[in-house]
């Protein structure tokens, strides 16, 4: 990828503490995270207690909350692809984490497949969806059309080799079916706010970071079409509250929920939300 300038210099904040840059590719208009570690180095920026997505642990009130709000966000998930209506129901999730989506879409009639590379969270999560996860080389051994929705929860960012992962899906999804892909928005209010500290950039596991034009630029060089774009007005309140931690070096939980309710404010007008779900169709 070519026309590269630094948008800003970010911290590893949650295991490393290294320095990471970020580019802002002309031709697209999303950030590179600079250096990007090695696909062997990778999984040790993952080797973390407070990953929470790879465990399903109850620690303390934040981990409680967590889990709250995503019992709540799964219903909303299984809702927006039965709006679909697709006849099948085929679902691939990539980055499946615990498996907890593909256990409730199995529940309501979806015939599911995972996909997760951490081996201890796809343990837990073939533990509760009749060993239907696998790791990342699965991928290429599905039968190509084999689906009706592609999910990617807060995943796409994570991927190391981002245009032929979207040639992949291309591949794998049926005409007309869905691709709904859940990522950061580096345009919302609080990413502006807190800069440097935004809890959201999560240098180096986040190897690219997008807002809307970055998505749609994608999409169409694989024929894929932004049909909607919905907010995820909890993540403002999440990430507000880790970016404070961060910038301060404590949490301070009022500040936090001050300023992911003024960025969710904001996004009612600017449509700029913390984290954005995009609906894109296989044209």
């Amino acid at each position: 990828m070519k026309n590269k300038s630094i948008f800003l210099s970010v911290k590893d904040h949650s295991v490393s503490g290294e320095e990471f840059k970020l580019i802002q590719n002309s031709e697209y208009g999303f950030l590179e995270t600079t250096p990007q570690p090695s696909l062997e180095k990778l999984p040790t920026y993952y080797e973390s207690e407070d990953y929470i997505s790879h465990t399903d642990s109850k620690r303390n009130l934040f981990e409680k909350v967590y889990h709250l709000v995503r019992t709540f966000s799964l219903k909303k998930k299984l809702s927006l692809i039965n709006s679909f209506l697709s006849e099948e129901k085929h679902l691939l999730d990539i980055g499946c984490g615990t498996g907890d989506f593909l256990q409730i879409a199995q529940s309501n009639g979806w015939t599911i497949s995972g996909i997760e590379p951490n081996s201890e969270a796809r343990v837990i999560a073939n533990s509760k969806t009749n060993a239907t996860v696998f790791d990342t080389s699965q991928l290429s051994s599905f039968k190509k059309k084999s689906f009706d929705v592609i999910t990617l929860w807060h995943v796409l960012e994570h991927l190391p080799d981002l245009e032929s992962q979207i040639v992949s899906f291309k591949k794998l999804l049926k005409p007309k079916g869905r691709l709904v892909i859940a990522v950061p928005n580096y345009n919302s209010y609080d990413a502006k706010h807190y800069k440097e500290f935004w809890a959201a950039y999560d240098v180096p596991r986040h190897l690219w970071h997008f807002n809307q034009e970055s998505i749609s630029k994608l999409m169409v060089t694989q024929d894929f079409e932004v049909e909607k774009v919905k907010p995820m007005w909890f993540d403002a309140f999440y990430v507000s509250l880790l970016s404070e931690k961060y910038k301060s070096g404590k949490m301070k939980p009022i500040k936090g929920f001050f300023i992911g309710l003024l960025s969710n404010l904001k996004a009612c007008s600017s449509k700029e939300a913390s984290s954005l779900i995009y609906i894109i169709k296989n044209i």
